[in-house]
């Protein structure tokens, strides 16, 4: 997974979008701006899909942390982010930045796009602001799960970098999203949504265990954890 990490633009930003040490980071909205428009957020999405957010206190105020959640509709990052008060990079399907409306909003939100075709130098980039106490939110699904809600089978790319950068991964479990905003639908209908947030989760590569090893039973235990919700 961490091979699809596209080439990012040279682009810099306002200062205070990135986590204390970085270098360069995109074009996004200011982090005064997200926190200003955050509560209106939040509340709009509680009034037209019943949004709750549960296991809040599971998400750790500062150092370098990997957001892993499965993927059911296109308000999944926007509903995910809204308690969470740090500067965030999305990880996202590179054709979605081609989406009218949402492409440019994940991009201001912080978004950098996946494709097939990786570039070390987006993998360090992304490396480099967990290490610096960025928060990174990739859904290893590598896409949406199944229409009914269901997941399909999770790729490696959480577990590659939590083990590459030492951070710990907050597993979050989206439920409902896919009955509000299927695949056919171009606006959510009403309907409720729930994010789950659970305890930081810790990779753990056993002695002599050798690291595919690792990321292909660790991925499962994530995984697993994150369904346990659904």
């Amino acid at each position: 997974m961490l091979s699809l990490l596209k080439h990012l633009s040279n682009s810099e930003t306002i200062g205070k979008d990135k986590p204390a040490g970085s270098k360069r980071v995109e074009w996004t909205l200011p982090q005064w701006f997200i926190n200003l428009v955050r509560p209106a957020v939040g509340l709009s999405s509680r009034v037209f899909w019943r949004l709750e957010h549960k296991g809040t206190e599971n998400i750790p105020p500062n150092s370098g942390l990997i957001i892993a959640a499965n993927h059911q509709s296109y308000g999944d990052p926007f509903w995910l982010a809204i308690p969470v008060k740090r500067p965030i990079r999305f990880l996202a399907w590179s054709e979605a930045f081609s989406w009218p409306f949402i492409g440019k909003a994940i991009t201001l939100l912080g978004a950098w796009p996946l494709q097939i075709e990786g570039n070390p130098e987006a993998i360090r980039r992304s490396l480099t602001w967990l290490r610096d106490s960025g928060v990174v939110v990739i859904f290893p699904e590598g896409g949406r799960g199944l229409p009914d809600g269901s997941m399909v089978r999770m790729k490696g790319g959480a577990v590659r970098m939590a083990l590459e950068t030492g951070v710990p991964i907050l597993p979050v479990t989206i439920r409902g999203a896919n009955r509000i905003w299927p695949a056919n639908r171009l606006f959510p209908r009403p309907g409720k949504v729930e994010i789950i947030y659970h305890p930081v989760f810790h990779v753990e590569q056993r002695a002599g265990e050798e690291t595919r090893a690792c990321v292909r039973r660790e991925t499962e235990r994530l995984a697993e954890l994150i369904q346990s919700a659904l």
